[in-house]
């Protein structure tokens, strides 16, 4: 650094435009130097998850057996994975209106604009002054005026004008550029945030979609069962008119009438809560030009996505990207930590004209120029830098976990979706059989009531069975179509486009990092 400034020196005697030349020298300098940091190299953990999914895991057995390749979910665009129209809609006002997702991605604005001033700071900051003054000292100040003005000239007149910069760090440790790569990490972890909100919007407008199908169909079970245990009473009640049964018969049928209207309550409660947090989700209330929606069981939600390995969800998943860039990010901060136990250098520049006359301010004899080079080594600071890379070290090391969890997590979320198609599915034939048993056994009990084999009480509860088993299977449907979006998430489906949002000039110089 002495012989730069050595050099530097003797370029300015020689030279008759000297301030040139050592400005050149020492921005060439930077150029050169500051392409190294002393961060250290970065090796992406290891995924401390199997190699392969569960056993249990599989394809659908009906799927494997056609020739067509099943579809990756990465791949596969919201627009291509739900099939109804409503749905789509819905969809598509929550992408333009939700709160949540509007906050993500002003979040990535402010992150990139961070990452700009923080990467200014690699250049100097120019700047032009201009100063006049005019000065009337005392006669007993004893002051003494330049060469060239009188002594019977009382004011002092002074003008100047000039371009450059001031406390110039050149980066030659790299703790700037270790700053500036940290910035730009964090702006590529808050876009990976806000493109993990977008995937858990659709998934959950999504899920509330099939949650309100399946209430409209419980709503219109429950009022069918309603009508059945008021058609029971009713008819009990004639019964006990006639002498034909008892007032328990009675009590009874009360009490499973007004079981029933509970049930129908709590179905109108549940379907007004889920419109509610449809509402919440797009942002606004919903509108009365939405398509008509798909009967429910008719959505069409693909259900032979494959997995791939669980590997792919390094690359796949928005929140296991957004970790990793937060654990580059604690990476870079070492080595600004680093580069604190080294000296600093920083310059000072300027060029201009100064003269005490106005008209000559612009001649070749009002030329002035400065030039300031200032070194600072750290001697004492009580341990405050070892202090701060320890900081760093613990933070990195925090990051890692950090990162190695959410792996961990996403290899849990994958699993049990991948399980839970399987399983539902074969629930869902064995709930669809139980349900048509009892409506067969419904309309048989309703025909020998009707022969008088049975009596109206014995149909009544064959009904009042089989409106349970409609119940069950409803239920057991919602949770396999909501389980398939959420496999769908999971492998990182629902945003085709990985390419970060910054601009070219911020990605050409996150490339240099």
């Amino acid at each position: 650094l002495m012989t730069l400034i050595s050099a530097s020196s003797a370029l300015i005697k020689r030279s008759k435009k000297g301030w040139r030349y050592p400005v050149t020298l020492f921005l060439s300098t930077n150029i050169l130097l500051a392409g190294c940091t002393m961060a250290p190299k970065y090796h992406r953990p290891a995924a401390s998850v199997a190699p392969q999914w569960p056993k249990s895991a599989a394809l659908p057995a009906a799927d494997n057996t056609s020739m067509k390749p099943h579809p990756m979910a990465a791949d596969l665009g919201w627009q291509d994975f739900f099939k109804d129209a409503r749905l789509k809609a819905l969809i598509t006002i929550a992408i333009r209106e939700n709160r949540d997702l509007r906050s993500a991605i002003q979040a990535i604005g402010e992150a990139q604009a961070r990452y700009r001033v923080q990467r200014a700071s690699l250049l100097p900051a120019i700047g032009g002054t201009g100063e006049v003054m005019y000065q009337q000292p005392s006669g007993k100040s004893g002051l003494s005026f330049a060469p060239g003005v009188g002594e019977d000239i009382p004011r002092f007149h002074y003008y100047s004008m000039g371009i450059g910069f001031s406390s110039y760090e050149i980066d030659i440790f790299g703790r700037i550029r270790s700053l500036s790569k940290e910035a730009a990490e964090r702006a590529l972890m808050q876009e990976e945030t806000a493109r993990g909100t977008l995937i858990t919007l659709i998934s959950q407008v999504a899920n509330s979609y099939i949650a309100w199908l399946a209430d409209r169909e419980t709503l219109n079970l429950a009022e069918e069962s309603y009508q059945a245990a008021k058609r029971n009473l009713d008819l009990t009640q004639a019964l006990l008119d006639h002498g034909e049964a008892s007032l328990l018969t009675v009590n009874q049928a009360e009490t499973l009438f007004q079981q029933k209207a509970d049930l129908r309550e709590q179905a109108k409660r549940q379907m007004a809560w889920e419109e509610n947090n449809l509402v919440l989700l797009i942002g606004q209330p919903l509108p009365d030009n939405l398509p008509p929606p798909l009967p429910f069981g008719e959505q069409n939600i693909i259900e032979d996505l494959s997995p791939g390995l669980p590997s792919d969800l390094l690359e796949n998943r928005p929140d296991i990207r957004a970790a990793e860039h937060d654990l580059k990010a604690a990476n870079a901060d070492i080595g600004a930590a680093r580069a604190a136990f080294f000296p600093r250098l920083s310059l000072t520049s300027s060029v201009g004209n100064s003269s005490l006359k106005p008209s000559q301010i612009f001649t070749t004899a009002a030329n002035t120029w400065g030039f300031q080079p200032e070194l600072t080594v750290p001697i004492f600071n009580w341990g405050q830098n070892r202090a701060n890379l320890r900081i760093s070290k613990a933070e990195r090391d925090m990051k890692i976990t950090a990162y190695q969890k959410a792996i961990q997590s996403a290899f849990r979320d994958v699993s049990n979706a991948l399980v839970g198609r399987d399983t539902y599915r074969r629930e869902e034939v064995a709930l669809t059989q139980a349900a048509a048993k009892a409506e067969n056994n419904w309309n048989l009990a309703r025909l020998r009531q009707t022969q008088g084999s049975d009596s109206a009480i014995t149909m009544l509860n064959y009904e009042q069975t089989y409106y349970q088993a409609e119940y069950q299977a409803i239920q057991n449907r919602v949770a396999r179509y909501q389980n398939l979006v959420t496999l769908y998430s999971a492998l990182g489906g629902g945003v085709k486009e990985k390419a970060v949002s910054l601009d070219k000039t911020d990605k050409a110089a996150h490339s240099a990092h």
